[in-house]
């Protein structure tokens, strides 16, 4: 049984015009083909080096709305939707902290659906209360 990772390297060498192999070049640099002159050039030939070991693909963090919660219990909080956002978004951070992402999602979830209902709400109520407010110290023109 062979032993992983494993390493390799791919001599990329650029065939002349028959097809056979050119004339020795210098070698590449992590900037391009060395030059006789000592300077790099971006075309020519490359070594590549790699090694086939399984990199852990890194998820996103679930998100906890914490700073919309923040927001919406101190200034759109009615029947105190804002304030169990904050709480369901301290929650999420919590499980996201003790490496539960399945919790800390589900909590995210809610949290963002509260902080939707909050802010919709203190925005039509803001829209009433400027509406009746207008309405009624309206100025009055008597003829």
């Amino acid at each position: 049984m062979e032993n992983y990772p494993q390493s390799f390297s791919i001599n990329m060498q650029p065939y002349g015009r028959n097809g056979g192999a050119s004339t020795p070049t210098p070698p590449a640099t992590s900037f391009g083909q060395a030059t006789s002159f000592g300077q790099a050039t971006s075309f020519g030939q490359a070594t590549s080096f790699g090694q086939t070991e399984p990199t852990p693909v890194s998820t996103p963090p679930p998100k906890d709305f914490v700073l919309w919660s923040f927001f919406n219990a101190m200034y759109c909080n009615p029947f105190c939707l804002g304030f169990l956002a904050l709480v369901f978004s301290i929650k999420a951070r919590d499980r996201t902290v003790a490496n539960d992402p399945m919790a800390a999602n589900s909590y995210g979830r809610t949290a963002r659906s509260l902080n939707i209902a909050a802010l919709c709400l203190g925005i039509v109520g803001t829209i009433i209360l400027v509406v009746i407010l207008a309405v009624i110290y309206r100025p009055v023109h008597h003829p």
